[in-house]
C-alpha cells in the first residue's frame, strides 16, 4: 500500500497532485493502527526508561507521521473542495477524534508524564520542555482523564459529534454560498461597479457558457456590488443572499439551513465543559488562553465599547446626512458600503479602485520581503518546480545568512470550490527528530483576492494588502521559531488570544510611508504611489474606524456571551439581539442571519475565543509603539521582537514574552490611539 498511496510515502513536501479521494481513508487507517501499536510498545516499558526522548519526542514522531498525511487531505479539503474528497475527508474525522480521546484519556500515558515530570531528568529541562509538560497534564485534564469510565465515553462520544457538526456547518456554509448566482444580460444593471470587477464576473459567465456577466457571492463578486453598484435594488439583492446564507430566510431558505447545527453544537459544548467541572464552555475555552476570567473578558470588551460607541454614532450621524443628500433617507445595510466609499472619495479625494493599480501582487510581496529581511535579517526568494493543488500557488524559501529556514505556500486567490476568508496553516513544525535531524516548517498561507484579469496582473485592494500581511505575522510565527520541540514551536502552545499578536503586528507596515514606499508601484509604470495619494490614504486610515471596531465589538461578546450563557433559554439570535441592544449603532434587516455564516466560532477553533482579535491587537498596537519610539525600520527593536515574541513560540506564557519585548505590561492606549478613538467625540 505505501508504495501506491502517496500519504503513506516519506515525502519533503506533500505530492498534492497525486492525492486522491481512495488514498484518505486507507491512508489515515493504515497510520492510527500503527500508531496504537506504537504507543502499547512504548507503555510496555520500564517506567524509569521514559525520559523525554523516548516519550515526548516518541509521541511527536506518532504525531508527525499522522500530521503529514493528514494535514494535506485537510488543506485540500479547504482549497479544492469537490464531493468524493467531502465524504473521503469527513470518514475520517469520527475515526481521528476517536484516537486524539484514547490518547487524552489514556491512564498509563498520563502516568509516563507525571513521571516524567517529577523526574531527576526534569530538573535539567529547558523553559520550553517545562511549558511542553506542564500543558500536556493540563490537556489530560481537559480530555477527562480524571472521569469515571461511563463519562469518559460520553466525553468521546461528544467531541466527535463536535467535528462532524463543525465540519457539516462549514460544508453548509461553502453550498450555500456557491448555489446563488445571479446572471445579469443588461450592462446598465452593473453601472458603477468596477471593469475589472465587471470583466472578472464575465469571466464566470463565461465560465458557466453563459453570456453577459455573473455575480456570485465569492467576495471579490460580493465586494464589488455593495461598494460600487448603483443599483440599489441590485445591492439589496445580492445583500440578502450574502446575509441569509446556510439559513432559513433568503433565495435559498432552508436548503442549506446552519441553525440546527449551531443549537447541537452550543447544546454539546455546554454538556462537555459541565463534564470537566466548567460552569459553561466560555469558562472551559478559558482555561487554555490568557484571560485569567470570563468577567476579565467581558470587562474588556464593554470597556473597549464604552469608548468607541460615540464615534460610532458619530460616523453613522455623518454617513445618514450624507446618503441623505444623495436621497436616500432610509439608510440601510445594503446602502453602508456604497455610501461609505462614496463618502470617502468625497472627502479624501480617494479612490479605493484607482489605488488598486498600484499595489500589483509581486510589487506588493517584494515589498513585504523587503520590509522583514530590514526587520528581522532574513532572504526570501521564490522556488520552482515543486508540486501543487492548483496552477495560481506559489511557493517560496526563506533563508538566514544562506542557511535554509523554512518555507511556505501562497494561495492567494478566490475561486470556486475554496473556502472563503484567509487564513495560514502550519505544514510542517520545526522540531528535533528521535534521529537527532532538524525539522524546518513549511506554512499555508491562504487568502481569497480578485485574481489577474487578461493582461493585468492581480491587483490588491489596500484592504487585501492588509490581509496579505496579517496573514504573512501568522507565518513568520510559525516559520522563525527557535524552538525545537514540537510541542512549544512556531504557533504550537500559545494561548489563543495571543496568537494574533504578530500577524496584527505586521499590519502596520502597511500604513508606514516608508512601508507603503516599498510596496506600493503603478502595474504600468512603476511609479510609487504619490504623495498626494499617499497623504489622502494615511488622512482616510481612521475612516469609520468606530464603526469597525463596534462591528467587531459586536462579534466578540456575540461568541462569549452565546457560550456564557447558554441555556439562560434565549436562542442564538435572541443572544445577538441583546448584544445589538449594548453596543450597535445600526440594526441589520430582521432577515439576517449572520450567524449561521460566523465559521469562525462553529467551524474554526474560535468558539468562545472571538475576543482574541480585539485581545491580541491591544498587545501588538502596544509593541509596535516601541517601533514608532525607537524607529519603525530598526534593525534592533526588529531582532529584539523576533527574539522576544516570533522566536520563543509556546515557550513560555505570552505576558511573560510581551513584557520581555515591552518592558512592561499592555495597555489600551496605544490601540485607540491608533484607531483615532483616544480623544473626546466632540
Amino acid at each position: 500500500m505505501t508504495a501506491t498511496n502517496p500519504l503513506l510515502r516519506d515525502f519533503d513536501l506533500p505530492p498534492y497532485s497525486e492525492i486522491r479521494p481512495e488514498h484518505v481513508e486507507p491512508a489515515v487507517d493504515s497510520i492510527l493502527g500503527d500508531n496504537r501499536v506504537a504507543l502499547q510498545e512504548l507503555l510496555s516499558r520500564p517506567a524509569e526508561s521514559l525520559d523525554w526522548s523516548t516519550l515526548v519526542v516518541g509521541l511527536d514522531e506518532m504525531n508527525e507521521r499522522l500530521s503529514r498525511a493528514w494535514g494535506p487531505v485537510s488543506h485540500l479539503n479547504a482549497v479544492c473542495n469537490n464531493p468524493e474528497l467531502r465524504a473521503a475527508y469527513e470518514a475520517c474525522l469520527p475515526k481521528l477524534s476517536a484516537y486524539a480521546t484514547e490518547l487524552g484519556q489514556n491512564a498509563d500515558l498520563f502516568a509516563a508524564y507525571q513521571a516524567l515530570s517529577l523526574s531527576p531528568e526534569a530538573d535539567g529541562f529547558d523553559v520550553a520542555q517545562k511549558t511542553i509538560i506542564e500543558h500536556a497534564l493540563r490537556d489530560f485534564r481537559l480530555s477527562g482523564i480524571d472521569l469515571p469510565p461511563a463519562e469518559q465515553q460520553r466525553f468521546g462520544a461528544i467531541r466527535m459529534k463536535l467535528a462532524e457538526l463543525g465540519s457539516r456547518f462549514s460544508n453548509q456554509l461553502l453550498d450555500a454560498t456557491q448555489a446563488w448566482t445571479k446572471h445579469v444580460t443588461d450592462e446598465s444593471l452593473l453601472a458603477g461597479i468596477t471593469d475589472s470587477a465587471k470583466t472578472q464576473m464575465a469571466e464566470a459567465a463565461k465560465a458557466k457558457e453563459l453570456d453577459g456577466w455573473l455575480i456570485s457571492l465569492e467576495f471579490p463578486s460580493y465586494y464589488a456590488v455593495m461598494t460600487y453598484a448603483d443599483d440599489r435594488a441590485l445591492r439589496e439583492e445580492v445583500y440578502v443572499a450574502y446575509s441569509t446564507r446556510a439559513s432559513d430566510q433568503g433565495p435559498n431558505a432552508g436548503q442549506f439551513d446552519n441553525g440546527p447545527v449551531m443549537e447541537e453544537l452550543l447544546d454539546l459544548r455546554q454538556e462537555l465543559a459541565r463534564l470537566l467541572g466548567f460552569g459553561n464552555y466560555a469558562e472551559l475555552s478559558l482555561a487554555t488562553k490568557m484571560a485569567e476570567s470570563t468577567d476579565q473578558v467581558l470587562g474588556f470588551l464593554r470597556d473597549l465599547a464604552v469608548r468607541s460607541k460615540p464615534f460610532a454614532e458619530r460616523d453613522l450621524q455623518e454617513l445618514r446626512a450624507f446618503a441623505a443628500d444623495h436621497g436616500v433617507t432610509d439608510l440601510q445595510s445594503w446602502d453602508l458600503g456604497y455610501f461609505g466609499e462614496k463618502l470617502r472619495q468625497q472627502r479624501y479625494s480617494l479612490n479605493q479602485e484607482e489605488l488598486r493599480e498600484y499595489f500589483p501582487i509581486d510589487k506588493v510581496l517584494s515589498g513585504l520581503f523587503a520590509i522583514v529581511q530590514r526587520l528581522y535579517g532574513i532572504e526570501i526568494h521564490e522556488l520552482e518546480d515543486f508540486d501543487s493543488w492548483h496552477p495560481d500557488v506559489r511557493l517560496f524559501e526563506i533563508r538566514e545568512n544562506g542557511e535554509h529556514v523554512g518555507r511556505f505556500f501562497f494561495d492567494l486567490y478566490a475561486r470556486a470550490n475554496k473556502r472563503g476568508g484567509a487564513w495560514m496553516d502550519g505544514a510542517r513544525d520545526k522540531r528535533r527528530t528521535c534521529l537527532g535531524t532538524l525539522q524546518t516548517p513549511v506554512a499555508n498561507l491562504v487568502c481569497n483576492f480578485t485574481p489577474a484579469v487578461g493582461e493585468r496582473p492581480a491587483l490588491l485592494t489596500h484592504d487585501e494588502v492588509t490581509t496579505l500581511f496579517h496573514e504573512f505575522g501568522h507565518g513568520l510565527h510559525h516559520l522563525l521559531t527557535r524552538i525545537e520541540h514540537a510541542g512549544a514551536s512556531g504557533i504550537n502552545g500559545v494561548a489563543w488570544d495571543a496568537v494574533e499578536l504578530p500577524s496584527q503586528f505586521m499590519e502596520n507596515w502597511c500604513w508606514e510611508p516608508e512601508g507603503l514606499a516599498l510596496i506600493s508601484g503603478h502595474y504600468q509604470t512603476g511609479e510609487r504611489l504619490p504623495q498626494d495619494k499617499l497623504d489622502q490614504m494615511l488622512a482616510a486610515k481612521n475612516f469609520q474606524s468606530g464603526m469597525m471596531m463596534v462591528r467587531q465589538l459586536e462579534f466578540s461578546l456575540f461568541d462569549f456571551e452565546l457560550h456564557a450563557t447558554h441555556g439562560d433559554g434565549r436562542s442564538v439570535l435572541e443572544v445577538l439581539e441583546g448584544v445589538r441592544d449594548e453596543v450597535s449603532v445600526m440594526r441589520p434587516p430582521a432577515s439576517n442571519r449572520f450567524p449561521n455564516s460566523f465559521a469562525h466560532i462553529f467551524a474554526g477553533g474560535y468558539a468562545a475565543g472571538y475576543y482574541s482579535y480585539k485581545w491580541a491587537e491591544v498587545l501588538s498596537s502596544d509593541a509596535f509603539s516601541r517601533f514608532e519610539e525607537e524607529g519603525v525600520f530598526n534593525p534592533e527593536t526588529g531582532r529584539a521582537f523576533r527574539e522576544a515574541i516570533l522566536a520563543r513560540g509556546g515557550s513560555q506564557e505570552p505576558m511573560v514574552l510581551f513584557v520581555d519585548f515591552r518592558g512592561r505590561e499592555p495597555s489600551t492606549d496605544a490601540l485607540l490611539r491608533h484607531l483615532g478613538l483616544s480623544e473626546k467625540v466632540a
